[in-house]
């Protein structure tokens, strides 16, 4: 019988409870069909894993390259345990589907590794509205289940420094 490394190390299993958490939610309106259709999935789904209505933040931008800006001044503001990015950027004639696409998806990273907060990019990049339309459901349920396990990962990695700094005291 092969031994797997999980028989060795402690692991951190995925945790989908979404009980207590603070969830921010942007959303472009361009495509404005679709984007409502992600939205509407992640927060349905929001529900299901159990984040509470009240606990749910929704904020809609223009459209995808506005999209880092509001998640940034979520993350500033301290409330939240994770965000979600919610867009459909649609290809047309010209070279701005790539400059849509690339800026939005690495303004989101950004803005996730400088903040330390687990941001969900669902931000669907579609060659056309059929694509999208078949997408939109799916992709808004994974943003909810992606964005639910990792903020409890990062709160699971989070040092308590309560119990640190109350350790000496005893």
């Amino acid at each position: 019988m092969t031994n797997s490394n999980n028989d060795f190390v402690g692991v951190l299993e995925a945790d989908l409870n979404g009980q207590d958490l603070r969830i921010g939610i942007v959303q472009a309106r361009f495509n404005e069909e679709h984007c409502v259709a992600l939205s509407t999935a992640c927060i349905t789904e929001l529900l299901a894993l159990g984040v509470t209505q009240a606990d749910i933040k929704l904020v809609t931008v223009p459209g995808a390259l506005e999209i880092p800006f509001a998640l940034q001044k979520l993350a500033a503001t301290g409330e939240f345990d994770g965000l979600v990015a919610l867009g459909a950027v649609i290809r047309g004639e010209t070279y701005h589907f790539e400059l849509v696409s690339n800026e939005s998806a690495a303004g989101i990273t950004r803005i996730s590794i400088d903040s330390g907060l687990p941001i969900a990019n669902g931000v669907l990049t579609c060659e056309t509205d059929e694509q999208a339309s078949v997408r939109v459901n799916l992709k808004g349920a994974d943003c909810a289940k992606a964005v639910v396990e990792m903020a409890n990962l990062a709160l699971a990695l989070t040092p308590d420094f309560d119990i640190e700094v109350n350790a000496g005291e005893e």
